[in-house]
């Protein structure tokens, strides 16, 4: 059997373990590595030849990507869970107590349990390679560092740089590594082995001491300082996370005990939280993400048909999202993307809108100018239809207009060639409308990004009946390469992601003329966990986006649909929301900097007098049930493929509560009869908008789940 840790030694007395997991194109550690780890430690500590040891990767661009999650799921108990923690930590605490000097080389990824072993070591050099990034992301799973990372990164980098690194997951470039003490040394890759292997020669076994600011010094050194720290943090996680996520917390207390009572407790304190969060709710949840997005990444969207090679894309209309779509094509695809819009201005807000990102890089110092420059040369305008014939795919993103759109399929198939796809940026006509005035209907597509473009992960890829299996693949292809998540969906009015999003509002705003204010509204919804209220949301998606988007809805599917008539009313009074510091909230000079304030005056325009406030998780319910019931009625219309495309829609498309699994995971935690139950509730008192769609019911009766 093949190893994957491989012991090799040198005529100068260093040994160079090189880690290499056989047929994976990444490292990762796993469980049944134990045996053949301790195995290689017994064989170190026995030659005394050894002078020194340099730990190495034999993948390009990977040290080790972190522990296998996996194995996480396979733990049965919590005490499964805790054995894998204390497993951990037997080995790495033997590795740290090696009586020879201990190098890490790193080069490429180095997360979770890859920067553990890393800490492990005595002394850590990096490469300069751009795929070279530290961090410990495990809270973005629902966890903590398991493999001692909550004691050996406070002690190495200081505590506040450790918690800021281990509360948002933060991935470290090498050059920030040496600032902050992260790393020794960082060097060109073709040198990487050399210096790592110098390192040990050199026989020193600690680390450079960090330069911290005098304030760390004061606060990190004394217990009662320190106490501060813990209690600033713990606020700052509260207010972030709602108390919907019990990671932070547990982080903050394996860093506090085991900075007050010492390693070998902080260490236990680790394992043990560690084993909690494994069999939480909230992990399994955020797991299931992970597993999905990575299966979604193998997936052409259209069986076993192969994409076609993009080579040159089009984007029509300059306007924020047309430059933030060419944005992402040039920067993140490094596909060539010629812009045309009908006038010179919308032309240059493009290009500045993709340099104002570039330069922010610049700025930064992750980018060259020159880097800047190469990327801003693929980005190319005009204002007629030319240098446009060899296009791949041309994505339209000009006004929700048919006619409009109709005149850009027939310019597209005149000026472009018989292949070119035409991709629709509509986030409400359906596509096969827009397919009407097509010759090769077969080529005509929607790719729905969302607002900002640079931001949004998801881009709902819409088939209507005579697109061609070969256009979803390529047009799924090229929204991954841009960076994007892809959902494929079926035609018809919204698609997925608005015509669920399209009730939550509606409800929201039924809510607001029952009396409840804007703040309490916003307030109730970010406490159930979505990233920001219904009415800031429509603020910034735009009051007379909702208004235009709301009749094409109820005219395809029906009076569930009616938005308030009260809105009008906003529409006559000229609030667009942000975009023209006009909507349910405050902006510009009569806005408070540091907090948002309601512009109180929306009240008079609806004919308001907000009343008393009511329980925050009924006025959340309220809004969710509309969501989740219509999920599923986009299932049973086949709008989606499967319940694991609707939980991925609904969180990277709306921010729909990660730590729930999104609306699918979450009807099965609440249980379909539950859910049918409450609907039923609310229909008799506020009407059929909320009548139970036919396939919850049958779920209830019958008892059944979406996921095993």
């Amino acid at each position: 059997m093949e190893k994957t840790f491989n012991l090799s030694r040198r005529e100068d007395g260093i040994a160079v373990l090189t880690i290499d997991v056989p047929g994976e194109s990444m490292n990762t550690l796993r469980a049944e590595f134990g045996p053949e780890i301790t195995d290689v430690l017994a064989e170190i500590k026995a030659d005394s030849s050894i002078k020194g040891l340099v730990i190495a990767s034999g993948k390009k661009d990977c040290f080790v990507a972190g522990a296998d999650i996996s194995m996480l799921d396979a733990c049965k108990s919590a005490a499964d869970a805790k054995a894998l923690s204390q497993q951990g930590h037997v080995v790495f605490n033997e590795l740290e107590a090696l009586n020879i000097p201990v190098v890490a080389a790193i080069d490429g990824v180095c997360l979770g349990g890859g920067l553990e072993l890393a800490l492990a070591c005595h002394l850590r050099v990096c490469s300069l390679n751009t795929k070279t990034m530290m961090g410990v992301p495990e809270v973005q799973l629902g966890l903590l560092p398991g493999g001692g990372g909550t004691q050996r990164l406070p002690r190495l980098v200081g505590i506040t740089t450790a918690l800021d690194m281990m509360l948002t997951g933060k991935q470290i470039r090498p050059k920030q590594a040496l600032k902050m003490g992260l790393v020794d040394e960082v060097v060109p890759e073709s040198i990487l082995l050399t210096t790592a292997v110098e390192m040990a020669l050199k026989g020193k076994r600690t680390a450079k001491k960090v330069k911290k600011s005098l304030v760390n010094k004061l606060l990190e050194g004394t217990p009662v300082g320190r106490n501060i720290i813990f209690d600033q943090a713990s606020k700052q996680v509260q207010k972030k996370t709602q108390g919907n996520y019990p990671a932070p917390a547990k982080i903050i207390d394996c860093v506090r005990q085991g900075m007050a009572k010492g390693k070998a407790k902080g260490l236990e304190v680790e394992a043990s939280h560690f084993s909690e969060l494994v069999m939480s709710t909230e992990s399994a949840a955020l797991r299931s993400i992970f597993f999905a997005t990575t299966e979604m990444k193998k997936e052409t969207g259209a069986g076993d048909v192969k994409p076609r090679k993009v080579s040159k894309a089009m984007i029509l209309g300059g306007g924020l999202m047309g430059g933030g779509i060419a944005s992402v094509t040039t920067t993140k695809a490094k596909i060539p993307a010629r812009v045309k819009d009908i006038s010179e201005q919308g032309l240059s807000n493009a290009l500045s809108y993709a340099y104002k990102l570039l330069d922010k890089g610049v700025k930064r110092r992750h980018m060259t100018p020159a880097a800047r420059d190469s990327l801003m040369s693929l980005m190319t305008t005009t204002t007629e239809y030319k240098g446009i014939k060899d296009a791949d795919i041309v994505v339209e993103a000009v006004f929700e207009d048919l006619n409009l759109k109709h005149q850009m399929v027939k310019d597209v198939e005149r000026e472009c060639g018989e292949h070119t796809i035409f991709a629709s940026n509509t986030s409400s006509l359906p596509i096969s409308q827009i397919a009407e005035a097509a010759s090769r209907p077969e080529n005509v597509i929607g790719l729905h990004y969302f607002s900002p473009v640079e931001k949004m992960p998801l881009v709902e890829v819409i088939a209507h009946e005579k697109t061609s299996a070969e256009t979803i693949a390529t047009t799924v292809a090229f929204a991954r390469k841009q960076g994007k998540t892809p959902i494929v969906v079926q035609d018809g009015a919204g698609f997925y992601v608005n015509r669920i999003l399209a009730l939550y509002m509606n409800e929201a705003a039924q809510l607001l003329l029952e009396g409840q204010s804007v703040e309490h509204l916003d307030k109730s919804l970010v406490k159930f966990g979505f990233p920001v209220g219904p009415m800031t949301l429509l603020d910034e998606v735009g009051i007379d986006v909702g208004a235009k988007i709301s009749p094409i809805l109820e005219a395809e599917l029906g009076d569930r649909f009616k938005a308030p008539e009260a809105f009008d009313k906003l529409l006559k009074d000229d609030r667009k929301g942000r975009k023209n510091g006009k909507g349910f909230y405050l902006y510009g000079g009569k806005a408070n900097k540091k907090a948002k304030q309601v512009d109180e005056s929306v009240y008079k325009v609806l004919g308001l007098t907000p009343g008393t406030d009511g329980e925050q998780s009924e006025v959340a319910q309220r809004c969710v049930v509309q969501m989740l019931n219509e999920a599923v009625r986009c299932l049973e219309e086949g709008i989606i493929a499967s319940p694991r495309d609707g939980d991925i829609g609904a969180i990277f498309g709306i921010g729909f509560p990660p730590f729930l699994g999104g609306p699918f995971h979450y009807i099965d935690s609440l249980g379909a009869g539950a859910l049918v139950e409450k609907l039923e509730k609310y229909q008799s008192r506020f009407g059929d908008r909320f009548v139970p769609c036919s396939k919850l019911k049958e779920m209830a009766e019958n008892n059944q789940r979406f996921f095993d």
